[in-house]
């Protein structure tokens, strides 16, 4: 690697970029010959640092800037060298070997051009890229996918009014990277503030990709092998769970934000309140047809479960964020105040109970009903919710019944104890025997209308 490092000290910027992948490909064909997953040696990383992402290798030397045209050069060679790669392993090994975080000062330039290349793959639709990305989104510490999806959200929601359009074409060019764009998504936008709430672009986007095949979402779920137990820090193998959170919280989050903007001592112009109020309702709607895209897919499950071996043995909606998830819920409804906030706590708590129902059903959340009721006890009451958490009982066999016993469906709402049952009411007493009236043919009966 020394005679190759010596031989790119000579070349431009570009060129030098350009023969250290082209040194890559060559290294990396040859070592996936032997081992079907060769490790990056130091040499390799050394070069990617120096002539990629322009990282001094002498301690105290300012570092190499490239100016705009030649970074857009650089994304241009690298953007062709994956579309002319024919083999998908040295593709995946390359861009693992670019872009997977190493823990040292080059990591903030690798991630930098990281976001500027996925964001070209989007604009000129390179699926190459677009599917290394996903594997590597599906591979890497979720704090480094969260800072890639940032990168495009701001690209394409805040950087150019109406280039969401772009991004919302790579819908069938590439649904594995749009699985897993929608996973690093909803893990950066949790609605914990005002700030995380998803732009109304990125919410229509991934509703209408959602909406039209809610299967997108198990994508990654059903391509990949899986073990029962999932490593930790990592994207979720679905966005299920941030979906449902986005789902559950949003009637609250919107509420807080809209009491924010009145507590601020400015009141909106009616133009602006109009325009506010409508933006708002076209986002419940949204919300309404994203909780029916995610009910239909937790329906689904069970089955892909099942096919997979995994029913009851994975969780693709862990309880470990449920808990959480719950306690989001009891402080902004402490927060908003029920009585102000009444129709929004109970659409939220509806939607928390239906998704809670509908993901134990098909076994993507594993836990007892007791396990529920623990957690949701301290949430305000909600009919639906306490159907949940009771859950149906079933009856013990028995000949016959006790007197005075009903068998109830549901075990009673929690802070309400079980009736006893009622005492048998006592006999009555036998009523005097009627004389039988003869029936006499022939006799007619006397009508006599009533005037």
């Amino acid at each position: 690697m020394s005679d190759i490092r010596h031989s790119l000290l000579r070349r431009d910027a570009l060129s030098a970029a350009k023969e250290v992948l082209y040194h890559l490909d060559i290294y990396f064909s040859s070592q996936l010959q032997s081992a079907p997953l060769p490790l990056v040696d130091k040499g390799p990383s050394e070069l990617l640092e120096e002539f990629l992402f322009q990282v001094p290798k002498e301690r105290g030397a300012p570092p190499k800037r490239l100016n705009s045209l030649q970074e857009l050069q650089l994304l241009e060679i690298m953007c062709n060298y994956f579309q002319e790669q024919t083999k998908d392993s040295v593709r995946q090994i390359i861009f693992s070997s670019l872009f997977s975080p190493q823990g040292n000062k080059a990591d903030d330039s690798r991630m930098a051009l990281l976001g500027k290349l996925v964001s070209m793959a989007v604009a000129v639709c390179r699926v190459p890229v677009l599917e290394c990305a996903a594997f590597w989104l599906q591979r890497t510490p979720a704090v480094y996918c969260v800072r890639l999806a940032r990168a495009l959200v701001d690209d394409y929601c805040n950087l150019v009014p109406g280039s969401i359009q772009t991004l919302k074409q790579i819908f069938s060019a590439s649904p594995r990277f749009c699985c897993q764009f929608i996973t690093s998504v909803t893990a950066l936008y949790d609605l914990s503030s005002d700030d995380l709430i998803p732009p109304s672009d990125l919410l229509e986007l991934i509703v209408s990709w959602i909406f039209e095949d809610p299967r997108l979402i198990l994508i990654t779920f059903l391509n990949t092998p899986i073990a029962a137990n999932l490593p930790i820090g990592f994207l979720e193998l679905t966005p299920l769970t941030g979906l449902i959170r986005w789902c559950v919280k949003a009637p609250l989050a919107y509420k807080r934000k809209k009491k924010a903007s009145l507590s601020n001592g400015h009141p909106p112009s009616k133009i602006a309140k109009d325009s506010t109020s409508g933006e708002d309702r076209d986002c419940h709607q949204l919300y309404s047809k994203l909780h029916l895209s995610v009910l239909q897919v937790l329906m689904m499950l069970q089955g892909h479960l099942t096919e997979k071996n995994l029913y009851g043995r994975l969780g693709l909606v862990p309880f470990d964020h449920v808990v959480p998830l719950v306690e989001e819920i009891n402080r902004l409804s402490d927060e908003l105040n029920p009585l102000n906030a009444s129709k929004e706590i109970e659409l939220a708590l509806d939607r928390l109970a239906q998704a809670l129902q509908v993901a134990m059903a098909s076994g993507a959340l594993l836990c007892t009903r007791d396990d529920l009721r623990t957690v949701c006890s301290r949430l305000p009451h909600n009919n639906l919710l306490q159907l949940v958490i009771s859950g149906p009982v079933q009856q013990p066999t028995h000949g016959t019944l006790p007197p005075g016993f009903y068998p109830h469906i549901h075990t009673p709402p929690l802070g309400y104890p079980a009736h006893a049952a009622h005492p048998a009411l006592p006999a009555h007493p036998a009523l005097p025997a009627h004389p039988v009236q003869t029936f006499i043919p022939g006799m007619t009966f006397p009508y006599r209308p009533i005037r």
